[in-house]
């Protein structure tokens, strides 16, 4: 009785190492046949996403290089803090695993550590949306008219920056319209240069500012942010005139942008050599974001929204009331001091009262 219980448990050890070298053989086998390559993402849509992956050159009539796969998500969902409206962004590094036939598929394993991401709040989808990751400059591109300039908007992406600890640049595009010389127009922008950011003043049509931009653009990855109709596909078509992006026209009822480009995407751009001093092969990368008609923040309490607004930060928490100070009627305010005094503008301090209420009340109204 006893020799034949050693007998089945002989057989069963035996049939379980057979199982075991058969599924380290498969595992083995199977990875000979994957590839894991890493790359950039350069655009998705429903979780489907086209992956330029390394090690792959662009061919020169600008098609797609060899190797730009179309990925899904190996798994439901990535390893992230929260929940996201899309849970990567053009400029993403990724892993993808894919065989070894050239069939422009492959899946995404993992999402790379990033540099940086401009994200904002999705009204619509009720979670964060990712813009542009891993960027070297972020242009917050605007318009003195057409469609009408909106200083707040451009308050809440310059704090939002601040929050990502991103460098943004003021890009003002249709310099040349009758509306560029208005004194309150200046005036704002005098009060963000004053601050520390850099303006850059352009026009897609006349190709004012053109070679300050591409200049500033040469060898890096750039994003465009910026409500619909302020041209940023225009500016695109000049930098690069083997680009032809759709543009498009704005809404006569309310004088806003209508949506051309429609998802985010990473081009490769041959910089017009006009534009760079006769500069040949001079490339640069830009992601060109869909038009934002309502930039809502993320991630910044009511409370806090002062420690994105340069002018403000170093005296957050000097108040007499300390961090309970509301910053709007206390004796005692150091902002409100600042204010009073000229050190913070009437016109900044107006624009970060009215974000703070819309943060409180969930009422974005401009």
């Amino acid at each position: 009785m006893q020799a034949g219980a050693e007998t089945r448990i002989n057989r069963e050890a035996s049939c379980a190492q057979r199982h075991f070298a058969l599924a380290k053989s498969f595992r083995s086998a199977y990875n000979k046949i994957m590839l894991r390559l890493q790359g950039t993402v350069l655009r998705g849509s429903n979780n489907v996403f086209e992956v330029e992956c390394d090690g792959t050159e662009e061919p020169p009539d600008g098609s797609p290089g060899a190797d730009v796969r179309q990925c899904t998500l190996k798994s439901k969902r990535l390893k992230l803090d929260e929940r996201q409206y899309n849970p990567l962004a053009p400029g993403d590094r990724v892993e993808v695993e894919c065989g070894e036939e050239r069939d422009g598929k492959g899946q995404i394993t993992a999402l790379l550590p990033r540099k940086n991401a401009f994200i904002r709040w999705n009204v619509k989808g009720r979670a964060p949306q990712l813009l542009a990751a891993n960027i070297d400059n972020l242009f917050l591109v605007t318009t003195p008219d057409e469609p009408p300039f909106r200083a707040r908007f451009i308050d809440r992406e310059l704090a939002q920056a601040e929050c990502q600890h991103i460098e943004p640049v003021i890009l003002v595009n249709k310099y040349d319209l009758p509306a560029a010389q208005d004194d309150d127009f200046q005036n704002r922008l005098s009060i963000w240069e004053e601050l520390g950011y850099r303006v850059i003043r352009a026009s897609a049509h006349s190709g004012e500012g053109m070679t300050e931009l591409a200049e500033l653009m040469l060898g890096k990855l750039s994003a465009f942010v910026g409500q619909s109709g302020v041209g940023k596909s225009s500016l695109i078509n000049v930098l690069d005139s083997s680009c032809v992006l759709k543009t498009g026209s704005l809404s006569c009822k309310y004088g806003r942008g209508t949506h051309t480009t429609t998802k985010g995407s990473l081009m490769h751009l041959h910089i017009n050599e006009s534009l760079v001093g006769g500069l040949l092969n001079a490339t640069a990368d830009i992601i060109d974001t869909p038009g934002v008609r309502r930039f809502v923040l993320h991630g910044i309490p009511a409370q806090d929204l002062a420690l994105y607004f340069r002018e403000m930060r170093a005296l957050v928490g000097q108040c007499t009331y300390g961090m309970k100070c509301t910053h709007t009627a206390e004796n005692g305010c150091k902002i409100l001091e600042g204010m009073y005094g000229g050190a913070i503008s009437e016109e900044r301090y107006d624009s970060w009262r009215r974000i703070s209420e819309e943060i409180r009340t969930g009422n974005w109204s401009d």
